[in-house]
């Protein structure tokens, strides 16, 4: 109100009673269409199912993700819609898409995963996570968001890597936690929700939440993969047996001619070709000489010589029970002959004796060569 004439900030503060101007409106987030949140939504649907049979391969069970629903957002809103104690799996990529994006499951969730893995029921999941279990669930993660990497990696045409995710345990509706530990306030995110069913121990919401600049690299991928040209692959002209014929070594120059597809027209004019089948001298079984000189080349080459006397297969829980003590039941029954492996492969069938006080072993029987090559193959 410098010339005396008062500004139109001025006069709606006077007609709302106060002389404090309205502070101008915050301009709104960049703008998510549709066509972008049906890309997004494929770009999840197609990683994240990948994701799935992953930790079905890890827990053995059966796990089904439902097709995603895209929402635009803030951190403020998911903390408000996702009021339960949760684990945050922060996935930053390192090649191919630059940003990060985050997994969000609840704690039991975690621990029903956890438990599966280690052989449990998946049943009576504990209310805390250890950090062997933080461990456990790391790992889990880090394999189905490499997975995820690698089918974005075939939809973008282009390599997409990620470092190991970083886990956090948090409480979105105490006061201290929150998204706004992981997001700017205000700052727009991508939301995809998943239903997750793990067979009869697990139906709940599996969120995954981007930031909306890495979402549109995304999509800008996606359809700049699909809008480039498949390379075109030329078969190259197979060669063909030879064989005796009439043909002159050194014909003269004709002009070659080319057909539409690329590939060489056979020129006419050619004097027909006389084909013979050939002929080969029977084979006849030698015996092979080692040149011994050429084998003393090789006389002090150290190998590792091992003896395997029998295995177990158990489970990571079965393996974390173990201690001083503890007996494991092998695969091979006592006074059965033992493995001699070379450089890891069978040689020779062994019985164990005794030496001075020391282990030995007497070779019993040597593998044949044909069942050498099986264990190799």
């Amino acid at each position: 109100m410098g010339n005396g004439m008062l500004s139109q900030e001025e006069i709606d503060a006077l007609l709302r009673g106060t002389n404090t101007p309205e502070p101008p409106a915050v301009e709104p987030a960049a703008e998510f269409n549709d066509m972008e949140k049906d890309a997004i939504g494929e770009i999840a649907n197609i990683s994240m199912g990948t994701a799935a049979t992953t930790l079905s391969q890890l827990l053995g069970k059966k796990v089904d993700i439902t097709t995603p629903k895209v929402d635009v957002t803030d951190a403020e809103q998911v903390r408000k819609d996702y009021p339960i104690p949760s684990v945050i799996v922060d996935v930053k990529y390192k090649a191919g898409i630059e940003g990060s994006n985050f997994l969000i499951l609840s704690q039991r969730d975690a621990s029903v995963i956890v438990d599966l893995m280690m052989g449990g029921d998946g049943k009576n999941p504990s209310p805390e996570l250890s950090e062997l279990q933080i461990s456990g669930i790391s790992e889990a993660m880090n394999q189905m968001m490499g997975s995820a990497a690698t089918s974005m990696s075939t939809m973008f045409k282009s390599m997409v890597d990620i470092t190991p995710p970083q886990l956090v345990l948090n409480d979105f509706g105490s006061v201290e936690g929150g998204a706004h530990e992981f997001f700017a306030p205000g700052e727009p995110l991508i939301r995809i929700s998943f239903r997750m069913v793990v067979e009869d121990v697990i139906d709940s919401i599996l969120i995954q939440v981007i930031p909306i600049d890495v979402a549109k690299g995304m999509v800008a991928k996606l359809l700049g993969s699909m809008d480039s040209p498949v390379p075109q692959v030329t078969a190259p002209v197979q060669p063909q047996p030879r064989a005796q014929s009439a043909i002159p070594l050194n014909p003269p120059p004709q002009q070659n001619q080319t057909s539409s597809s690329g590939y060489a027209q056979p020129q006419p004019n050619y004097p027909p070709t006389s084909v013979q089948p050939a002929q080969f001298a029977p084979l006849r079984p030698t015996n092979l000489k080692v040149n011994q000189d050429n084998l003393g080349l090789i006389l002090d080459v150290p190998l590792q010589v091992s003896v395997e006397l029998g295995k177990a297969k158990k489970t990571i829980k079965e393996i974390l029970e173990l201690g001083p003590g503890s007996v494991i039941e092998l695969d091979r029954l006592a006074g059965e002959p033992v493995d001699m492996i070379v450089n890891g492969k069978l040689v020779a069938k062994c019985e164990v004796v005794v030496i001075n006080e020391t282990f030995g072993i007497r070779i019993t029987d040597i593998v044949l060569p044909s069942e050498r090559m099986t264990t190799i193959q």
